[in-house]
């Protein structure tokens, strides 16, 4: 676990920033920049409370959901997410350092408030009920399956 949290606090944002900004996607529509702002927005937002979202997965299925989570098993290319429009949401930033500086952001807002609240439990659209460990096992598999994505393995 230690690794993959100083993974996120410390490797995600320069492993990305290492990643020419015009290279094109192994699948999926996202650009770079677009695949930070989700990062960002999506990814860390929902495991720091910030960002909520209505169960989507079947209740019965969870406990499948979260073996996944524990799991060596990575996400597959072109994953569906159900709340994600077809084509990838405008980018906010003006570049791509405005979007890997708000990831490094929410990156650092996603530990201090565990660091905060030790014991909070955040809802998951996909995965239900996650404490910390979870969402730790979730960001680091979601941020492999976008490195991947851009050629990064």
């Amino acid at each position: 676990m230690e690794q993959k949290i100083h993974f996120l606090k410390n490797e995600l944002v320069p492993a990305i920033a290492a990643i020419p900004a015009d290279v094109k996607p192994l699948w999926g529509k996202m650009n770079l920049q677009q695949m930070t702002e989700h990062m960002a927005r999506e990814g860390f937002r929902i495991s720091s409370g910030q960002l909520k979202f209505d169960l989507v997965m079947p209740a019965e299925q969870i406990p499948k959901m979260q073996a996944f989570l524990r799991s060596d098993k990575p996400f597959r290319e072109n994953t569906p997410n159900a709340l994600m429009p077809a084509e990838p949401a405008p980018v906010v930033h003006a570049g791509l350092p405005g979007a890997l500086a708000a990831l490094q952001a929410e990156i650092d807002y996603f530990f201090n408030v565990y660091e905060q609240d030790p014991g909070m439990v955040v809802s998951h659209p996909f995965f239900g009920e996650l404490d910390f460990d979870l969402n730790i096992l979730l960001l680091y598999k979601h941020s492999l399956h976008h490195l991947r994505q851009f050629g990064i393995s």
